[in-house]
C-alpha cells in the first residue's frame, strides 16, 4: 500500500523545483515507511515518479518504489494490493519471466509489460497505478474496477499528472485550482462529489476500471478496461438454496485470499452484518484467533454498536479490541480530521472510521472492513422505501393529508432518538410522490432536504446537479434490459455513490494513520455473483439483505442477524445543537461561505435555526456546510 504520484511532460521539460518532493511529502502519511523517487530527462518525453511506501508485501529495500525490472526498461508505481499475484507469477515464470522480489508490485509491472492494458483485466484486487515503458516511451494510468484505491490527475496538452491524494496533486504544480461550482452543489446535496470531478475545476478523479494511455506526445481519453477476467457466474443460481451456499463460499474464498499480508492483519468489526461475515470467514481461515476493532459512543445507545461486537467476538474467540468514545474525544479529534483534508468530505462518519482506524493501527497493519455489502445486497432503509411508500399509498388520501402527514410535519425529527431518526426516514420518503423508482431513489439519497434549499443564493447549480445525477443514473438504470427495478437501483449506487462516498472516506480516514483496508465484499466473483441474484433473494417481506442473512443463521449469533440497521456515527447531529456551535459559526462565516458565489449565508443560518429547535434534522447537511468552508479556509 502506496501513495503515488508523478508528472508525464511531453515537451521534455522538467517539472519545476522540488514539486515532486514536496507531492510525495504530502502523501507521507499513505506511506511512512520509504519515499523513493525516479526521474526520466530528456526528449522526447520528461517522465518523474514518485511513492511512499507502507510495508505490506515483502518489506525488503529490494521491493521498495518506484519499482523497475533488471533491464531498466520499464518502472511502475502502485497503491494497492493484487491479491492473485501468485498465479500471475506463476504464468509469467512459465513465459520466461525472473523475478527479485515476493510481492506483487514486480509481477503487476511485469505483467503490465508483457500484455500492456489487457493485464489489468486479469487483477484481482485494489489498486491504482502508473506504468512506463522507457524503450517505447509509452505507459498508462489505471484504477481498479470499483475504485477501491483513489487516482486524480490533471491533463493538458503539456503535461499529465497524477496522485493519490488531491493535496499532493496541487504540489506538482499543474493545476488550475477553481472551485468547481457543480461540485459544490454536489457536495451539499449528496455529501460526496462523484467521479471524474473534483472541488477543482483542474482536476480530475479516474473512474473506476478505467486507464488513461500516454505516449511521448499526448495523454488519451480515459477508457474502460472492463471486468477482471474469470468472475462472471456461470449462470444465476436458479433457487434459493443454492444461492446461499455459493454466497457463502464466495465471501469464504475473498476473505482468504486477503489474508495475504507479511504485516499484522485483523477486521474491523462493528456488530452488523457485514464487517461479522468477514471477521467469522478471517477467523475460520485463520485457524488461531485474529485482532478484532469496534468502536462505540459513550452513553448513546442509538449509536453504540459494541455490544454486538462482543457477542461476535465471543462466538468466533477473536482477540477483540473496543474504543468507546466520549463527547471531548470527537471534539478533540475533529478539527484534526479536518485539517487532514485535502477535499471537503460530506460524510460525517469520516469522524469514528478515522477513529477507529488510528485505534487499530496500534495493533495492525492492514484490516478487513464489511464495506459494499449493502450496496450489493440491499442493506440500506432507502431499498425498501419503494416497498414502504406502496403501502403508505394504500392509507385513504384523506387521512393521509389532515391527519399522517400533519403529525409528521409537526414531530421533532432528529437521530439521537428511535421515535425521531423514524420521523426523519418518513419525511425523507415523503420528498417524493414520483412514480419512476429511480427518481425516487435519487431523492431519498440527498442529505439535503427540500426545506433546506435555501442554502443556495440560486437555484442553477443544484438543479444541474440533479439533472446529472439523474442522468447518470438513468443511462446505468436503462443499460440493464431484463433486470428488476431493485437491481438496477443497487448497480447504481454501487458504481456512483461508493467510490464516490464510503469509499473515499474508508480511503482517507484509514490511510491517514498508515492503516491498508481490504474490502472482501468488493472481491469481483461476490460483486458478479451478487449482481446475478434476482431482487426478491435480496429484499423480501421488509428484510433487508435476506440472502445473507439466511446463508448466516446459525453461524452467526441471531441477535446480529436479526437487529435493525444501524449507521457508522457518533451524534453530530447532538453536537451541532450544544458544543459544535461555535465552532460552526467561526468556520461558516458569511465572508466565506459568500466566496462560493453560489450560497447563502442567511439560508445556512436558517437551517440551522431549524435544526437547533428539531423542526428538521439537518445534521448531514450542516456538517457537509461545516467540512466545506473549514476546506476553504485552509485551500483558499
Amino acid at each position: 500500500m502506496c501513495g503515488i504520484c508523478g508528472v508525464v511532460r511531453f515537451a521534455g521539460r522538467p517539472i519545476a523545483g522540488d514539486a515532486l518532493n514536496r507531492a510525495c511529502r504530502a502523501l507521507r502519511h499513505r506511506g511512512p515507511d520509504h519515499t523513493g523517487t525516479w526521474v526520466a530527462a530528456g526528449s522526447p518525453v520528461y517522465v518523474a515518479l514518485g511513492a511512499t511506501r507502507l510495508a505490506v508485501m515483502d518489506p525488503s529495500p529490494r521491493a521498495h518504489q518506484p519499482l523497475q525490472d533488471s533491464s531498466g526498461r520499464w518502472h511502475i508505481v502502485f497503491n494497492g494490493e493484487v491479491y492473485n499475484f501468485g498465479s500471475i507469477r506463476r504464468e509469467l515464470r512459465h513465459a520466461g519471466e525472473e523475478f527479485q522480489t515476493a510481492g506483487d508490485t514486480e509481477v503487476v509491472g511485469a505483467a503490465c509489460a508483457r500484455w500492456g492494458i489487457d493485464a489489468l483485466a486479469r487483477f484481482n484486487g485494489m489498486f491504482a497505478l502508473a506504468f512506463y515503458d522507457a524503450q517505447t516511451c509509452r505507459g498508462f494510468l489505471a484504477r481498479d474496477r470499483f475504485g477501491i484505491k483513489p487516482l486524480f490527475y490533471t491533463a493538458g496538452p503539456a503535461a499529465l499528472a497524477f496522485a493519490s491524494e488531491l493535496g499532493a496533486l496541487c504540489e506538482l504544480g499543474e493545476l488550475d485550482k477553481s472551485v468547481d461550482p457543480q461540485a459544490v452543489a454536489e457536495h451539499l446535496l449528496f455529501g460526496y462529489i462523484s467521479q471524474p470531478n473534483t472541488i477543482y475545476q483542474g482536476a480530475r478523479r479516474l473512474e473506476p476500471g478505467h486507464y488513461i494511455s500516454f505516449d511521448a506526445s499526448r495523454a488519451g481519453a480515459p477508457m474502460c478496461f472492463g471486468k477482471q477476467l474469470g468472475t462472471t457466474p456461470d449462470e444465476s443460481p436458479s433457487d434459493y438454496g443454492s444461492a446461499l451456499g455459493r454466497v457463502r463460499r464466495a465471501l469464504a474464498d475473498a476473505v482468504t485470499s486477503r489474508r495475504l499480508s507479511d504485516a499484522p492483519i485483523g477486521a474491523f468489526l462493528s456488530g452488523g452484518l457485514d464487517s461479522s461475515i468477514v471477521a467469522l470467514h478471517l477467523a475460520e481461515s485463520t485457524g488461531r484467533p485474529i485482532k478484532t476493532f469496534a468502536v462505540g459512543y459513550r452513553g448513546k445507545t442509538e449509536y453504540n454498536e459494541t455490544r454486538y461486537a462482543r457477542l461476535v467476538a465471543d462466538r468466533l474467540g477473536t482477540d477483540h479490541h473496543e474504543v468507546v468514545l466520549g463527547e471531548r474525544d470527537v471534539l478533540a479529534a475533529l478539527p484534526l480530521i479536518l485539517d487532514h483534508l485535502s477535499e471537503p468530505v460530506g460524510d460525517s462518519s469520516i469522524v469514528p472510521t478515522a477513529l477507529l482506524a488510528g485505534f487499530a493501527r496500534r495493533f495492525v497493519t492492514v484490516a478487513l472492513s464489511g464495506d459494499g455489502g449493502d450496496e450489493l445486497f440491499g442493506g440500506y432503509w432507502r431499498y425498501l422505501g419503494h416497498t414502504a411508500l406502496d403501502v403508505y399509498r394504500r392509507i385513504p388520501g384523506m387521512l393521509r393529508t389532515l391527519l399522517v402527514e400533519p403529525l409528521l410535519s409537526a414531530a421533532a425529527s432528529s437521530k439521537a432518538s428511535a421515535l425521531g431518526n423514524r420521523v426523519r426516514q418518513f419525511r425523507k420518503l415523503l420528498r417524493t410522490r414520483a412514480a419512476d423508482p429511480l427518481q425516487r431513489h435519487v431523492m431519498w439519497s440527498r442529505i439535503l432536504a427540500p426545506e433546506a434549499e435555501g442554502v443556495f443564493a440560486e437555484r442553477p447549480h443544484m438543479e444541474g446537479c440533479l439533472a446529472r445525477t439523474l442522468r447518470i443514473a438513468r443511462s446505468e438504470y436503462d443499460g440493464t434490459d431484463g433486470d428488476d427495478p431493485l437491481n438496477r437501483i443497487l448497480r447504481f449506487d454501487r458504481r456512483h455513490q461508493l467510490p464516490a462516498d464510503m469509499l473515499q472516506k474508508v480511503d482517507l480516514a484509514s490511510m491517514c494513520h498508515s492503516l491498508e483496508v481490504r474490502v472482501p465484499f468488493l472481491d469481483g466473483r461476490v460483486v458478479d455473483l451478487a449482481e446475478s441474484l434476482p431482487a426478491p433473494f435480496k429484499i423480501s417481506r421488509g428484510l433487508r439483505k435476506r440472502v445473507l442473512v439466511d446463508a448466516y443463521r446459525g453461524r452467526l449469533p441471531d441477535a446480529v442477524l436479526d437487529r435493525p440497521k444501524q449507521g457508522f456515527e457518533v451524534p453530530i447531529g447532538e453536537f451541532l445543537r450544544g458544543p459544535l456551535r461555535d465552532m460552526f459559526f467561526d468556520t461558516v462565516s458569511r465572508k466565506v461561505v459568500e466566496s462560493f458565489g453560489l450560497l447563502s449565508y442567511d439560508g445556512i443560518e436558517r437551517v440551522y435555526a431549524d435544526h437547533l429547535e428539531r423542526r428538521g434534522e439537518h445534521a448531514d447537511a450542516l456538517f457537509a456546510v461545516l467540512s466545506l468552508c473549514w476546506w476553504r479556509s485552509r485551500h483558499a
